[in-house]
C-alpha cells in the first residue's frame, strides 16, 4: 500500500534507463487502487493507523530509565483523519516506549565506531539494467559504503545511535569513489635479433623486450617477452658437439673428523702399540722450543669473538647432452676434471648478548616545551659472523621516554639579560656622520645609549635550592628522618646575578643593544624687562629708626635655566630715597563720574576706590595707612547731548629717564582724543590740541642704583652635621629591583660669594644695598651617590675543544671564562677590574683517543684433509689450494689493547680474517715475492722495475724458465707528477679583509664602526688536475685553493651641499622670530650614501634651515603722537559729524635707559605691537550716543574653530538724545586659524622652546615642551657583525659555497645613512676531489675450465674521483684515496663482490638476467588530478638455443615495486603514410617511446586497405574508407559512375607579400606542384592550393558558399540596372491650404552654425 500512496517510498529510478518500468508500476497502482476501493466501500480496511515521530526522551535520571511518546491517529486511505473507533484497536501502535535519556557526561562514555570502507562498486552496477561502458575514460564513478554504529567505549558494546547523535551527527555511510580503468601490460619494443645460436646447422635467433608497466586493475596480461626464429648459417662439416661437461654448485661446508678420532680408528686397525715421543734432555733446546711456542701463541691472538673452523665442501661434475639429459662422464673425457673438493670456513652467524637495561632519559628534568625524550640500550657481540654467516644487526636502539618520578625537577631555563644603559652620547651619532666630530665635547641633543646583551640561566638558584633540598632529604632518609618543611612551599633564597652562559642556549628575540636618548642642552636664563620703581619704603619696616629708605624695582625669570636661578642676572635693583613709608594707598578703580547737583550731565566727581598695601604690595588693614591722606575725588565731566566728547586718558607712557639729576629729569605723557564735536550753540566747546596731552615728572630719585651680585655656587661638600653615610647598599653583587629601596645619600652644603654693586661703578660696601633682599650665601645640597662597579659572576669555563687533530697529534688548547660589567662606577665608587676574561690551558691527554684494527700474522695454509681428497685425480697430499686465517684485535692509537666494540664504532671496516692460499707441489714453480719497484730516474719519461726469483728446484725446471708463463721482472712507467691548475666557477662577492674592523665602544657595532668600502678581494676557486685529467687536491698545484683578485667596494657618497649662507636678519627685531640660512645641492648621494634632507618644493636644489631668534623688546619702542583732528568726509559739514578719518604719527624710537631718544628704522620694532597710525570711524552727531574707544580683542580659545569668538567692549560716554539709542557695546569676531587665532608650537619667551645642535652637514632637531620631548635626529643604520663563514654547502666538488650573513640591528631614521642592500657574502669553497666507492661491472660467469654449470661471477670495489657536478662517471684512482670513506656504494653498506651464477649449457633454454628497473610510472587520470600511486617493474625474458628444446623453456617472469614521483603518461596510436595499400601503425607513449599495449583496443587505425577497382592512376592512393584519392597538390577527376579517372594538378593562386619585389603585379598561373618550388622555408611568399573537392570526392562547403555569394551579387546588379533604367513618374501638384511659414534658424550654441 505504501508503494502506491507514499511517494517518498518509491525508489529512485533513472528516467533514461527504466522509463517503461515506471509506467508499468504506476499503471498497476492505479488499477489496484480502483479495484480495492470498489471491494472495500463498506469495510473498515480503508482505515489505518498513522503515527508521528517519537518525542524527546524525558526522565529524572540519566540513562535507560527515560520515556518518550508519539501521536497515534486513525486515517482514511484518502488522507483525511477520522475517529479512532474506525480503525482496528488490536493493531493500534503504542504511543509510549522506554528510552535512553542522554546527559552531557555520556559524551565520555559513548562514541561512533567507524568501519572500513567497502570495495568501490560501480554506479552502473547498482542501477536497473545498467551496463558498464565498453570504453573507460579516466575511471568509472562508483560508491563505497561502511558500517557506522554507536558503541560504549569501555567494552565496545553496541548502543542506540540516538545517544551518539545527541553529541555529534552520525558520520556518513556512503561516499563517492573512482574505479581506475584496467591498465594493460605495456612492454617495450623488441631488441635487435641476436646472432644465431649455432655456427653451423639449424639454430635459433632471439629478440627480447622488457615490461614497462605491469598489468593492474584487471588489465590484460603481459605478452611474450621473447620472439624466436630459426637460422642456418652453414652446413656442419663434421658431427656437432653433442656433450658438455657441467659442474654443480658447492655443497655446504663440513667439518672433517678430528685427528684423535682418525688416530683412534687407525689404532683399532693396526693394534694397540704406542709410539713413544722423543724427550729432549738439553735444557737450552727445551727453552728455545718453549719461547718459540709462546711467540707463536702470542702472534695467533686467539680471540673469543671468532670461532674459526676450516672445513671442506664438495661439488659434482656431470656430462650433459644437448637435449638436456645427463649421460655418463666418459662421454666428456678426455679433459682435466675441475676441483671437486676445496677448503672453506665453517659458517657461523653473528651472536649477540641480551639487551642491557634501558638507560635513563637523557633529560632528567621536566621541560614544558618538550615533554618526551630519548633513552637507549645496547648489546654486545658474542660471536662475529664467519664465512657466509648472517651479519650482525644493530647494537643500539632508542625509544621515546618521559622523566620518571613524582619530583622531577624542572629543566634549566635560559633568558636574555642586559647591562645598564651607558651614558647618553651625542658623539656616537656625530661620528657616524663625520668621524672628525667623534671627539667633540660639550654636545647636547639627540644621542645614543648602548648596552651589552648576554644569556643567563634564569632558574639557576631554584635548581640549586632543589638540588640541596634533595641531598638533604637523602641524608635524612638515611637517618630515617623525614623533612619537616614541605618542598617548594617555604622557599626563601636570594636571587643574585647569574653568570653568563653560551648565547646559543637563549631563544627568542635578542634585546636591543642601542637606543636613542636625549642629552638636555643647557638652557640660558632669560628675564623680563624691569618693572616700575616702587614707592620709597624703609629697609626694614619693623625698624623705622632712620629716615633712609629705598625704591626697588624687579624683573622676573622668563626662561628658567638648566643650572637654576643662580645662573640668572640680578632680579632686584634699589635706589636710596628720603621720607620712606611702609604702607600706602593703592588705587583700585574709579567710580563712574557723578554730575553735580544730581544733574544728568555736566561737571562732577569720580570717587577713587583704594586699598592699603605694604611695601611688598601685599594687602593690609586700612588702619595701617591711617597717617597717610587718602586720594581725593577726581574732577570729571559727563558730556551733554550737544557737548564735545573726549576719550579717556591713555595710560602714562614709560618714564623717559630711569633717574633724575641736575641735567636730566624723567617725564611721562598721556593723551586723549576728541570722539564727538560740539553742536554749535548750546554745547561745550572742544579744547585745543594742547589740552589733549598731559605730562608729568617721573623717576625723580638720584641716579644711584645698587644691587646684590651673586657668584657661582661652589661644589657640594659634606656637611659635618649630617649623620647619613654616603654609601650604597649594593653588596654581594645583588640586583636591586626597585630603586626606591636604596638608602638615600647624605646631604651636603654649597656656598657662594655675594657682594653689593653700584651700577656703572662696581663693588661697594654691603651697607649700601638693602639687607632685606640680600641673597643667601649657603644652601643644602644632596651629595651624589657613589656607584661601585657591579660585575656578573665569572662564567663557567668554556668546554675544551678537541685536543687532537685529524692526524692524531696532540694540540694545545685553551679554555676561557669571562664576566661582564653590569654597572659602571660613578661618583668615586669602586673601579672595575682591568681583567674581565681569564684563560687557562686545557688538560692535554697523554694519548689521543682513537682506535684501529690490528691484524695478526696469517696462520699456515690449511688443506682439505688428505683422506677426503685422496680419491681426486691428480691430488697430492702436501700441496694444493687451501685456506688460511688470522686473528684481528682492537688497539688504541698508542697500541694498547682496547675493547672490540670501540673499533666497531670508531675504526674503519674490519680487515679480512681469511684468504685463499696455495701450497706449492713439487712440480709447481716456486718464486719469491715481488720486490719493491726501483726508484725513478725521471718523472713522466722514466721507467721503474721490480723483480722476483725462482727458488729451490724450480731453478732447474724448464717450464719454470719460461718467462712468458712466469715473468721474473715487470716494468712500468714512472708516475707523472705534472699537475695543471685552472680557475673554475664564478668570482665571489668583493670581501673586505677581516682585520678592517675598528674598535667600538662597549662592544656595539654600527655601520660606522665597520669598514664598509675600499679595496677588498674577490675569490675564484682553483681546480687542480693531474696528467690524466683527474681531479686532485689543490695542494698538488702549490695552490691554497683560490685565485685572488683585488676589487673595489665603492664607498657611499653622502649628499653634498654647499656651505651655509649667512644668517638672515631676524624676522622680528623685538620678541620671538626666526632667521634663515640656506644651502644649495652640489652632489646627489650614491652607493647608499646618506640622503639629502627634504628640499624646498619650489626650488628643488635648496635646503633651508630656520631657527628661532629673539631680541629684547625694550631696546626699541613705538612712540605714537596724539590723534589728529577728525577729517569728516560726510556732506553734512555743519554739524561736523559723520564718517571720518583720524591719523597720528607712529615712530620707532631707540629706548635708552633715559627713555625713547632717537628715531630708528621701523623694522627694529616689533611689528605686532605697532600702534595704529590711522583709524576710520563714524563721528557721532549731536544727540547721538558716544561710546568710548574699543578695548583690546580678547584671546581666542583653543582649538581655533569658528564656533569660538573673540570680543571687545566699550562703554557710553555721552547719553543719546530723546528717541535715540546707543549702539552695541560688545563686538564679536569669529576665530580663524592663522588669521586671528594662532596655535604656536613653541615660543622662545615662554615655557616651550626649541633648540638644535648642529653636526656639520646635518643636524638633530629636538623639540622640548614641558610635557614631552621629541627627538628627530639622523641615525645611521646599525648592522650586526658578519657571522662566521658557514659550513661548505658541498663537502667536495666544484660548486661548494660558504656564506656569511648579517642582520639589521637598528634601521636608519631621518636623514641617516640607509642600510646596505647586501646582507650576505659568499665565496667558493676550496675544491676537493669527490671520492666514492663504485662497483666494477660483473664479470662473466666463471665455471673454471668446463663449458657450463654453476659458477661465480665477480666484481671489484674501485675508487673513483669526480668533480661533484654529476656529469660523467669520474676517473679511476688508487684505492688508498678512498681509504677514509665508509665502505658503501650509493649508501648501501652491504658490499657484495661475488655471487653465484649459472652458465647455460649448449642447447639449454634459460631465463636471462633481470632487466633494469623501469622508470617510475604514475597510475593517474590526466586532467582529473587523480593519482592511484606509482610503480616500476623489471622482467626476465626467456633465451632459447635449440628449436627442439622450446617446450622445456621456463616461464618468463616480472616483478614490480612501489615508487615515488612517477610521471603520468598518455598513449595514442600513430601511423605512417600509405605505401600502396598498406601503412605502419604503432602505439606511442607521450614521452615519445614506442610501446606495445597502453593504447585503446577500440577502433585502432588499419594498417592495410583495399580499393575495388585498385588505385592504379598516378598520384593516387587508397584511403581507409576504400576510396581512391589523389596526393596533395592534385585534384580528382571522376567518371560518370563516380570512379577516379585521373589526378589533375591544382591551379595555384600565388599571393605576393610585402617582401616580394613583384608585389604590384597580380598573377595567377598554374604550376606543376611536383616540381621543386623556388619559395623556400623562411622566404616571404606563400602559396594557396584551392581544392574544390574533398578527400571523399564531394564538393567542399566553401564552394557552395562562393556560388551562393555570386548568385546574390548577380541579383543585386540586375536590380540596380532595373532601377536606373526605369522611367520616373510625373509628380502631382497638391493644393497648399496652409500658408508658408517663414524659415527660422534656431541657434543652439553650436559653434559650427
Amino acid at each position: 500500500m505504501g508503494l502506491c500512496w507514499k511517494s517518498t517510498q518509491i525508489p529512485h529510478i533513472r528516467t533514461g534507463d527504466c522509463r517503461y518500468l515506471q509506467v508499468t508500476i504506476l499503471l498497476f497502482c492505479g488499477i489496484w487502487k480502483a479495484a480495492h476501493t470498489q471491494t472495500a466501500d463498506n469495510s473498515k480496511s480503508v482505515y489505518f493507523w498513522e503515527t508521528g515521530p517519537w518525542g524527546r526522551c524525558m526522565g529524572s535520571d540519566c540513562g535507560p530509565g527515560g520515556s518518550q511518546s508519539r501521536a497515534v491517529w486513525c486515517a482514511h486511505v484518502d488522507g483525511w483523519t477520522t475517529l479512532h473507533t474506525n480503525c482496528d484497536q488490536a493493531q493500534r501502535p503504542s504511543n509510549q516506549q522506554n528510552c535512553f535519556r542522554v546527559c552531557d557526561w555520556h559524551k565520555d562514555l559513548y562514541d561512533w565506531q567507524l568501519g572500513a570502507w567497502n570495495v568501490c562498486v560501480p554506479v552502473s552496477a547498482r542501477t536497473f539494467g545498467g551496463l558498464r561502458p565498453k570504453v573507460c575514460a579516466g575511471g568509472e564513478e562508483g560508491t563505497q559504503t561502511r558500517e557506522v554504529g554507536c558503541i560504549l567505549k569501555s567494552d565496545g558494546a553496541p548502543a542506540e545511535d540516538i545517544i551518539c547523535e545527541y553529541f555529534e551527527p552520525k558520520p556518513r555511510l556512503e561516499q563517492a569513489c573512482l574505479i581506475p580503468c584496467p591498465q594493460d601490460c605495456v612492454v617495450s619494443q623488441y631488441s635487435p635479433w641476436t646472432s644465431c645460436s649455432k655456427t653451423c646447422g639449424t639454430g635459433l635467433q632471439n629478440r627480447v623486450r622488457s615490461v614497462l608497466v605491469p598489468p593492474l586493475f584487471e588489465g590484460a596480461a603481459c605478452p611474450n617477452l621473447t620472439e624466436f626464429q630459426t637460422c642456418r648459417t652453414a652446413t656442419c662439416k663434421g658431427p656437432e658437439g653433442m656433450y658438455s661437461m657441467k659442474i654443480g654448485s658447492w655443497s655446504p661446508c663440513f667439518v672433517p673428523e678430528s685427528r684423535p678420532v682418525r688416530q683412534a680408528k687407525r689404532r683399532k686397525g693396526k693394534g694397540s702399540g704406542t709410539r713413544e715421543r722423543p724427550v729432549f734432555k738439553d735444557p737450552e733446546t727445551r727453552e728455545l722450543i718453549q719461547k718459540k711456542r709462546t711467540r707463536n701463541r702470542l702472534n695467533r691472538q686467539e680471540s673469543p669473538f671468532w670461532d674459526i673452523q676450516v672445513g671442506y665442501q664438495t661439488r659434482q661434475v656431470t656430462c650433459t647432452h644437448r637435449n638436456g639429459s645427463t649421460i655418463g662422464l666418459s662421454h666428456c673425457i678426455p679433459r682435466d676434471l675441475p676441483l671437486t673438493v676445496q677448503s672453506c670456513l665453517l659458517s657461523r652467524d653473528c651472536e649477540l648478548s641480551e639487551w642491557s637495561n634501558w638507560g635513563t632519559c637523557t633529560k632528567a628534568c621536566m621541560d614544558p616545551k618538550s615533554l618526551r625524550d630519548q633513552r637507549s640500550r645496547s648489546r654486545q657481540v658474542v660471536q662475529f659472523p664467519v664465512g657466509e654467516g648472517q651479519d650482525c644487526p644493530s647494537l643500539e636502539e632508542t625509544e621515546a621516554c618521559e622523566p620518571e618520578g613524582d619530583r622531577v625537577p624542572p629543566c634549566a631555563i635560559y633568558t636574555w639579560r642586559t647591562t645598564e644603559w651607558s651614558d647618553c652620547r651625542v658623539d656616537l651619532l656625530l661620528s657616524q656622520q663625520d668621524r672628525r666630530r667623534g671627539n667633540m665635547t660639550g654636545l647636547c641633543g639627540g644621542g645614543l645609549q648602548t648596552r651589552e646583551v648576554y644569556c643567563v640561566q634564569a632558574n639557576a638558584e631554584l635548581l640549586t635550592y632543589l638540588n640541596n633540598l634533595k641531598e638533604k632529604e637523602e641524608g635524612q632518609a638515611q637517618s630515617q628522618q623525614m623533612p619537616s618543611v614541605p618542598p617548594l612551599l617555604s622557599v626563601s633564597f636570594e636571587i643574585t646575578e647569574s653568570p653568563p652562559v653560551d648565547s646559543k642556549l637563549c631563544e627568542g628575540r635578542v634585546p636591543n643593544t642601542s637606543q636613542l636618548c636625549i642629552t638636555p642642552c643647557p638652557i640660558e636664563c632669560e628675564v623680563s624687562p624691569w618693572g616700575a620703581w616702587g614707592p620709597c619704603t624703609f629697609e626694614n619696616c619693623d625698624d623705622q629708626a632712620g629716615k633712609k629708605g629705598y625704591k626697588i624695582r624687579t624683573r622676573q625669570i622668563a626662561n628658567k635655566p638648566t643650572d637654576g636661578p643662580g645662573a640668572c642676572p640680578h632680579l632686584l635693583e634699589a635706589v636710596p630715597c628720603d621720607d620712606p613709608s611702609c604702607h600706602d594707598w593703592q588705587l583700585v578703580s574709579l567710580e563712574p563720574c557723578i554730575p553735580d547737583n544730581e544733574k544728568e550731565c555736566g561737571p562732577g566727581l569720580q570717587t577713587p576706590q583704594v586699598q592699603c598695601v605694604n611695601s611688598n604690595g601685599e594687602l593690609v588693614e586700612s588702619d595701617q595707612c591711617g597717617g597717610i591722606p587718602a586720594p581725593e575725588p577726581i574732577p570729571c565731566e559727563v558730556p551733554c547731548s550737544r557737548d564735545c566728547v573726549l576719550s579717556d586718558w591713555t595710560p602714562w607712557s614709560t618714564c623717559s629717564q630711569t633717574c633724575s639729576s641736575k641735567t636730566i629729569e624723567g617725564k611721562q605723557m598721556r593723551t586723549r582724543s576728541i570722539l564727538a564735536y560740539n553742536a554749535g550753540e548750546g554745547g561745550s566747546l572742544c579744547p585745543n590740541s594742547s589740552a589733549l596731552q598731559d605730562m608729568r615728572n617721573c623717576n625723580e630719585h638720584a641716579c644711584t642704583v645698587y644691587h646684590w651680585q651673586t657668584g657661582v655656587w661652589g661644589p657640594c661638600t659634606e656637611d659635618p652635621s649630617a649623620l647619613a653615610l654616603n654609601t650604597t647598599t649594593v653588596t654581594n653583587l645583588k640586583v636591586v629591583a626597585n630603586p626606591a629601596d636604596q638608602v638615600s645619600c647624605s646631604m651636603g652644603m654649597q656656598t657662594r660669594k655675594v657682594i653689593c654693586v653700584r651700577v656703572n661703578v662696581g663693588q661697594v660696601p654691603p651697607k649700601k644695598c638693602p639687607e632685606g633682599p640680600r641673597p643667601g650665601t649657603m644652601r643644602p645640597c644632596r651629595l651624589a651617590c657613589k656607584k661601585d662597579c657591579i660585575l656578573t659572576p665569572l662564567s663557567d669555563w668554556t668546554p675544551c675543544p678537541p685536543a687532537c687533530d685529524a692526524a692524531g697529534n696532540i694540540v694545545k688548547r685553551k679554555q676561557y671564562r669571562y664576566r661582564l660589567i653590569i654597572q659602571l662606577p660613578a661618583n668615586g665608587g669602586q673601579d672595575c677590574p682591568e681583567v674581565l676574561k681569564e684563560d687557562k690551558d686545557c688538560p692535554a691527554p697523554k694519548v689521543c683517543p682513537g682506535f684501529r684494527w690490528k691484524s695478526h700474522k696469517w696462520r699456515r695454509c690449511q688443506l682439505v684433509p688428505w683422506f677426503i681428497r685422496q680419491d681426486s685425480p691428480g691430488a697430492q697430499e702436501t700441496c694444493g689450494p687451501g685456506l688460511q686465517t688470522r686473528a684481528v684485535s682492537c688497539r688504541q692509537l698508542d697500541g694498547t689493547q682496547a675493547d672490540i666494540g670501540e673499533c666497531l664504532k670508531f675504526a674503519n671496516s674490519m680487515p679480512l680474517i681469511s684468504q685463499p692460499c696455495q701450497l706449492p707441489c713439487q712440480d709447481d714453480c716456486q718464486l719469491t715475492n715481488w720486490s719493491k719497484f726501483s726508484s725513478c730516474t725521471a718523472d713522466c719519461v722514466g721507467v721503474r722495475t721490480r723483480r722476483r726469483m725462482l727458488i729451490g728446484r724450480s731453478k732447474k725446471k724448464d717450464k719454470c724458465k719460461n718467462t712468458q708463463m712466469y715473468p721474473l721482472s715487470e716494468t712500468q712507467y714512472c708516475p707523472c707528477d705534472k699537475y695543471n691548475a685552472l680557475p673554475v666557477g664564478n668570482w665571489s662577492d668583493c670581501i673586505l679583509p677581516e682585520d678592517g674592523r675598528v674598535e667600538s665602544i662597549l662592544g656595539m657595532r654600527v655601520q660606522g664602526d665597520i669598514k664598509e668600502c675600499g679595496q677588498g678581494y674577490r675569490y675564484q676557486a682553483m681546480v687542480c688536475y693531474d696528467q690524466e685529467n683527474r681531479l686532485v687536491e689543490t695542494s698538488r698545484c702549490n695552490s691554497h685553493g683560490y685565485l685572488e683578485e683585488a676589487c673595489i667596494i665603492p664607498c657611499p657618497s653622502d649628499c653634498k651641499l654647499s656651505e651655509w649662507s649667512n644668517w638672515s636678519r631676524c624676522s622680528k627685531s623685538c620678541g620671538s622670530g626666526v632667521k634663515v640660512r640656506s644651502k644649495w645641492l652640489r652632489e646627489k648621494p650614491y652607493n647608499g650614501g646618506r640622503p639629502c634632507p627634504k628640499l624646498d618644493h619650489i626650488n628643488q636644489a635648496q635646503v633651508y634651515e630656520v631657527v628661532p631668534c629673539a631680541s629684547d623688546c625694550t631696546q626699541y619702542v613705538w612712540l605714537a603722537e596724539p590723534w589728529s583732528v577728525w577729517k569728516v568726509s560726510n556732506v553734512d559739514l555743519k554739524e561736523n559729524c559723520g564718517e571720518g578719518v583720524q591719523t597720528r604719527k607712529v615712530r620707532c624710537m631707540l629706548n635708552t635707559i633715559d627713555g625713547p631718544a632717537d628715531p630708528v628704522e621701523d623694522y627694529l620694532c616689533d611689528p605686532e605691537e605697532m600702534p595704529l597710525g590711522a583709524r576710520e570711524s563714524r563721528l557721532p552727531c549731536p544727540e547721538d550716543c558716544v561710546l568710548s574707544d574699543w578695548s583690546s580683542w580678547s584671546t581666542c580659545r583653543l582649538p581655533c574653530t569658528r564656533n569660538n569668538n573673540r570680543i571687545r567692549t566699550a562703554y557710553p560716554l555721552r547719553a543719546p538724545g530723546v528717541g535715540r539709542d546707543c549702539p552695541e557695546t560688545t563686538d564679536k569676531d569669529p576665530c580663524h586659524l592663522n588669521a586671528n587665532c594662532f596655535n604656536y608650537f613653541y615660543n622662545i619667551t615662554g615655557k616651550q622652546y626649541v633648540t638644535r645642535h648642529y653636526t656639520g652637514k646635518f643636524y638633530c632637531v629636538c623639540f622640548r615642551t614641558s610635557l614631552f620631548t621629541v627627538v628627530e635626529c639622523p641615525v645611521n643604520c646599525q648592522m650586526s657583525e658578519w657571522s662566521a663563514w658557514s659550513v661548505c654547502s658541498q663537502m667536495c666538488g666544484l660548486e661548494g659555497r660558504m656564506w656569511r650573513r648579517r642582520i639589521v640591528v637598528q634601521a636608519s631614521q631621518g636623514d641617516g645613512r640607509p642600510c646596505p642592500t647586501q646582507m650576505e657574502h659568499w665565496k667558493p669553497c676550496p675544491v676537493r676531489p669527490c671520492y666514492r666507492w663504485e662497483y666494477s661491472p660483473w664479470s662473466e660467469c666463471r665455471v673454471e675450465d668446463v663449458v657450463c654449470g654453476d659458477g661465480l661471477r665477480f666484481r671489484n670495489l674501485t675508487c673513483y674521483v669526480s668533480d661533484g657536478s654529476g656529469q660523467g662517471e669520474g676517473s679511476l684512482v688508487d684505492e688508498e684515496l678512498c681509504s677514509g670513506l665508509e665502505l658503501a656504494v650509493n649508501g648501501d653498506t652491504e658490499i657484495t663482490l661475488k655471487e653465484a651464477c649459472t652458465l647455460p649449457c649448449p642447447g639449454e633454454c634459460y631465463l636471462m638476467e633481470w632487466s633494469d628497473w623501469s622508470s617510475c610510472v604514475s597510475m593517474c587520470v590526466k586532467g582529473a588530478g587523480v593519482d592511484f600511486g606509482s610503480v616500476q617493474v623489471r622482467s626476465r625474458a626467456v633465451m632459447a638455443q635449440e628449436p627442439e628444446n622450446l617446450q622445456l623453456c621456463p616461464d618468463q617472469d616480472w616483478e614490480s615495486r612501489r615508487c615515488t614521483d612517477g610521471k603520468c603518461y598518455e598513449y595514442k596510436w600513430m601511423s605512417s603514410t600509405w605505401t600502396g595499400s598498406s601503412r605502419l601503425t604503432w602505439c606511442q607513449r607521450s614521452d615519445g617511446l614506442n610501446v606495445t599495449g597502453g593504447c585503446s583496443p577500440i577502433n585502432p587505425p588499419v594498417d592495410n586497405s583495399s580499393c575495388d577497382p585498385p588505385c592504379l592512376m598516378p598520384k593516387s592512393f587508397c584511403t581507409e574508407a576504400g576510396v581512391c584519392m589523389c596526393d596533395e597538390g592534385y585534384t580528382e577527376v571522376l567518371s560518370t559512375d563516380g570512379l577516379l579517372e585521373r589526378c589533375t594538378p591544382i591551379p595555384i593562386l600565388e599571393i605576393p607579400t610585402a617582401g616580394d619585389k613583384r608585389g604590384d603585379v597580380k598573377t595567377s598561373r598554374a604550376i606543376n606542384p611536383t616540381l621543386p618550388t623556388t619559395i623556400q622555408p623562411g622566404r616571404s611568399g606563400r602559396t594557396w592550393y584551392l581544392q574544390p573537392f574533398g578527400p571523399d570526392g564531394k564538393l567542399k562547403i566553401w564552394v557552395y558558399g562562393v556560388a551562393s555569394g555570386a548568385f546574390v551579387l548577380l541579383i543585386f546588379i540586375v536590380s540596380m540596372i532595373y532601377l536606373a533604367c526605369k522611367k520616373p513618374k510625373k509628380p502631382q501638384r497638391q493644393r497648399q491650404n496652409n500658408r508658408l511659414k517663414p524659415l527660422t534658424l534656431a541657434y543652439d550654441g553650436d559653434a559650427d552654425m
